[in-house]
């Protein structure tokens, strides 16, 4: 395929995606009481073989022939890394410090129970066949199991957090600041089983140490050299082309950073944007990328994942029982050591339910390392398959559960008032989906 042909049906991809995200984000909102972003991770799906595939199969080959693939997944990973950036310009730092212990303890649980659990289910998983690729030890498949069950869905728990107004919260903040720490944690695991597969001990320790230099640097001296910028922006009363084209390149480096690492782009992005000054800075360019990002690129990733997911390879009985066992036991693992640490570092329960119920989604992170495992031969289709079915299924829970153990709480104490209108401080691309 051309150029010119790629870019003809690259357009009309666009459209087909910005509109099924639209759709199916307003029916699991409205019909559902789901994020926005469950119904386009739902969208994704059904624009892969899984139903258009399977309804019209020449249709779909020729919407998303192969060779568009790599486009697709070049601006899908620029859209999830500039939306975790956005993510981080709504962290708050001071409650972070102030719930860093509680923030630990519910990481490193939620860490350790899935990697228990993946020791008891990977022996079962590496003997059916089709699901590891051929060769895999047993170790290093332990390892990528692990990293699947505890992923933390951080866009997902952003995502909810703000629609209802707790991103400054305690509880808004301490599961943010788990979530950061879990998926870290999780990518550093994910680094090794990469390393230990063929690219070298070095490249473990280059992400590691490369990860932790690059925040302790955006800690201590990355929000100095941005400063001016906040300065510049408040003198001046508004968002310049200058400033703006600053930002946009200190992302592209940032991501850029993180990829060279062995990391991923949603990490530079979001340690970037924590360290933005905060002010007339941050809500203008949140005003201003967040539409964008959320309405067009966020869905192109979703999309791209579908491509990769056949559900009908899940039907099968044994296969079908193995996606069983996968999503009971990652949903216990992860939501409830979560829980078992909130209650232990000192939560009421209706706060530790809430952290576990937000915890346990997998969401679109669970997407990203799952296609890194597609794509380096360490699992194979029917095992990626039932990884989304995981994820989407703990992402589906993750909003009611979260309303019923918090949000009847809420009420009790007579806190619904604050929870409502929370909607009205939530960023931008809220008040976008609201008028969709």
């Amino acid at each position: 395929m051309s150029p010119s042909e790629l870019s003809v049906i690259f357009f009309l991809q666009m459209a087909v995606l910005i509109a099924a995200a639209r759709a199916v984000g307003w029916c699991a909102r409205r019909f559902l009481g789901q994020p926005q972003v469950v119904g386009e991770m739902i969208a994704g799906v059904l624009l892969g073989p899984s139903l258009f595939g399977a309804l019209a199969p020449s249709a779909q080959a020729w919407l998303f022939p192969a060779e568009s693939r790599g486009v697709l997944f070049v601006v899908a990973q620029w859209g999830v890394g500039l939306y975790m950036f956005l993510v981080g310009l709504g962290f708050d730092v001071r409650h972070f410090r102030a719930n860093l212990p509680s923030a630990a303890a519910v990481s490193l649980s939620g860490i350790a129970a899935p990697f228990l659990v993946a020791v008891l289910l990977t022996p079962w998983l590496l003997a059916t066949p089709g699901l590891f690729v051929a060769g895999v030890p047993l170790p290093q498949a332990t390892l990528f199991t692990g990293a699947c069950i505890a992923i933390t869905a951080f866009p997902m728990l952003a995502r909810i957090i703000h629609e209802r107004g707790l991103g400054h919260s305690p509880l808004g903040t301490l599961a943010l600041s788990a979530g950061a720490m879990d998926d870290a944690g999780a990518w550093t695991v994910l680094a090794i089983v990469l390393a230990s597969l063929g690219a070298g001990i070095g490249l473990a320790i280059k992400t590691i140490v490369g990860g932790l230099l690059f925040v302790l640097f955006m800690v201590t001296v990355g929000g100095r050299l941005l400063a001016p910028l906040g300065r510049r922006v408040e003198h001046v009363g508004a968002l310049e082309h200058g400033v703006l084209a600053v930002v946009l390149g200190a992302f592209m480096l940032a991501a850029f950073a993180m990829d060279a690492l062995g990391l991923h782009a949603v990490f530079g992005g979001f340690v970037l944007g924590t360290a933005m000054p905060r002010g007339r800075l941050v809500t203008e360019l949140t005003r201003l990328l967040e539409p964008l990002t959320v309405v067009a690129l966020l869905p192109v990733f979703f999309c791209y994942s579908g491509l990769n997911t056949s559900l009908s390879l899940v039907v099968d009985p044994t296969l079908l029982t193995i996606a069983l066992v996968i999503l009971a036991a990652s949903i216990l693992a992860k939501g409830g050591a979560c829980w078992a640490a909130a209650r232990l570092s000192g939560q009421d329960n209706a706060t530790a339910l809430g952290i576990g119920a937000l915890m346990n989604a997998r969401g679109l992170m669970e997407l990203i390392i799952i296609n890194i495992g597609l794509q380096r031969g360490i699992i194979q289709t029917p095992l990626f398959s039932m990884l989304v079915l995981m994820a989407v299924a703990t992402t589906l829970m993750a909003s009611p559960l979260f309303e019923w153990a918090y949000g009847r709480e809420a009420r009790a104490r007579g806190e619904l008032g604050a929870l409502s209108s929370g909607a009205q401080r939530a960023p931008q691309a809220d008040a976008v989906e609201d008028s969709a």
